[in-house]
């Protein structure tokens, strides 16, 4: 693993295990803290995935049984282990594990793609390496969409003429290694009577504008994601603006990060907005603004 951690494609990775041992590993930036396993009110008629409910100062929290909502076996020892708290896509929940490890420092290159024939109903979107030993990465919107489906809301109100106009002349890439994430953008930019280009990866991202460029199907609109194994968001998008052909492509950062943490980072790499995942509303909002910048540059 790289110690480099300076870069902007630098990321640090909370390393944790369930019953088996085998390591897994989350975004520490995902992470807001880490407790021993509180008392859990159980809620009557719950999703099966769901061991309770904790109250944190004064708060509710939902705590997900994670081996059971990713297939393993229940922890040795139901009321032990501790809760890593995430806050994921504008939401908390508590994760219940058996034991946290430690943090690593890696970069996103350091992150490969799943393993071939890992399937669908895999819960990682990479591993990596950690002395020697192989390390998953978790899919922590996978788990939650499976629990708690995210509604991708239908417009309230009808778009103007100048909007749905501007919309059009829109074409549109969409970047996500979870599967999950991509289907919730692709099914807003349907609602709203789009086509759109997808990729599961930065690199598969930069062959479908290689391929489309010259064509009438040309990109003018990319909506990444940042946490992406191999190359993330930050380093697709300066490769973008490094690339003369698609210096001028409107770049939204997709994430299900806090997206003010990463607006610094996002200008810095060159994207033109960062929206944090996921409300179709919003979503709607920056695609007409993206669609009236490309609109207003003649492309």
């Amino acid at each position: 693993m790289s110690s480099n951690n300076a870069r902007a494609d630098s990321l640090s990775l909370l390393l944790f295990t369930l019953r088996s041992g085998k390591l897994m590993a989350i975004n520490l930036l995902k992470v807001s803290e880490i407790i021993p396993c509180p008392a859990l009110t159980k809620m009557p008629e719950s999703h099966p995935h769901v061991k309770g409910v904790a109250v944190l100062r004064g708060a509710s929290l939902t705590v997900i049984d994670l081996s059971r909502a990713i297939g393993e076996q229940p922890l040795l020892d139901p009321e032990g282990g501790c809760l890593i708290v995430t806050d994921v896509s504008r939401s908390k929940q508590g994760l219940h594990v058996q034991a946290v490890s430690k943090i690593v420092h890696c970069l996103s290159t350091d992150i490969r793609p799943p393993p071939y024939g890992s399937g669908k109903r895999s819960y990682i979107t990479g591993v990596t390496q950690v002395d020697g030993a192989l390390v998953q990465v978790l899919d922590i919107e996978k788990v939650i969409h499976g629990i708690t489906p995210a509604r991708v809301e239908a417009l309230t109100e009808a778009l103007s003429r100048e909007d749905s106009k501007l919309l059009a002349g829109a074409r549109i890439l969409v970047v996500d290694d979870s599967q999950v994430a991509l289907q919730q953008s692709v099914i807003t930019l349907r609602n709203l009577g789009l086509h759109c280009h997808t990729a599961r990866s930065a690199r598969e991202a930069i062959e479908r504008l290689l391929e489309l460029q010259g064509t009438p199907e040309q990109i003018n609109v990319v909506v990444s994601d940042i946490e992406m194994s191999e190359m993330d968001g930050y380093s697709f998008t300066r490769t973008v603006r490094e690339t003369p052909d698609f210096a001028h492509l409107y770049v939204l950062l997709h994430t299900s990060l806090n997206s003010a943490m990463n607006s610094e980072k996002a200008r810095l790499a060159g994207a033109n907005a960062v929206l944090t995942k996921f409300s179709s509303p919003e979503l709607t909002q920056c695609l007409i603004l993206a669609a009236r910048t490309v609109a207003e540059q003649g492309y």
